[in-house]
């Protein structure tokens, strides 16, 4: 999907300068069949950015007067043409500065949610819009490169679904206190 609307009405009054958004990072894992070995792992999906060819999770930005959790079911139906179900929150923190192409410099309130499929039948994924340029179900021992950041809540999404009442959100994506 394009850039918001409203995005771009504010861009018209403020230009390149920072602005602060809500956004939501979607790590959508697939646990492993009930016949699967022991060793096997969750596999999550990811998708390879268009504008800079890095493999992260599903991201996008909360519309106003919008839920995160609603907002991270539509993004990963908008990008992967796959429905899901919010299952936990994982942290909130704070992103950026990000310098895009055009010179538009933004920082986010990013809340990060473990999701899963809700149709389990059908869950092939497809790049759905012009954001991505591939999207696949990668196990989480063997992730591409990407960010940190990412590498880290993929790890939160794994041990919450493991030991969920052991887990607490984290605070910030710098480090665990």
């Amino acid at each position: 999907m394009p850039t918001p609307e409203f995005i771009l009405t504010l861009r018209e009054r403020i230009g390149h300068d920072e602005l602060w958004l809500p956004g939501v990072t979607a790590i959508v894992l697939k646990q492993p069949p009930a016949d699967a070995p022991i060793w096997a792992v969750p596999e999550v999906l990811l998708v390879k950015r268009a504008d800079n060819q890095q493999w992260t999770p599903v991201t996008g930005i909360v519309d106003p007067r919008e839920e995160p959790h609603h907002a991270a079911v539509r993004e990963v139906l908008e990008e992967t043409g796959l429905n899901v179900q919010v299952e936990a929150l994982l942290g909130v923190g704070q992103v950026g500065p990000v310098e895009y192409p055009n010179g538009d410099v933004t920082s986010y309130m990013d809340t990060t949610m473990r999701c899963s499929v809700v149709d389990d039948a059908d869950d092939t994924p497809r790049v759905a819009d012009d954001e991505s340029v591939d999207v696949g179900w990668f196990p989480i021992s063997q992730l591409p490169p990407m960010q940190p950041r990412f590498r880290l809540v993929i790890a939160d999404a794994a041990a919450q679904a493991k030991h969920p009442a052991g887990f607490r959100p984290r605070m910030g994506y710098a480090k665990r206190t």
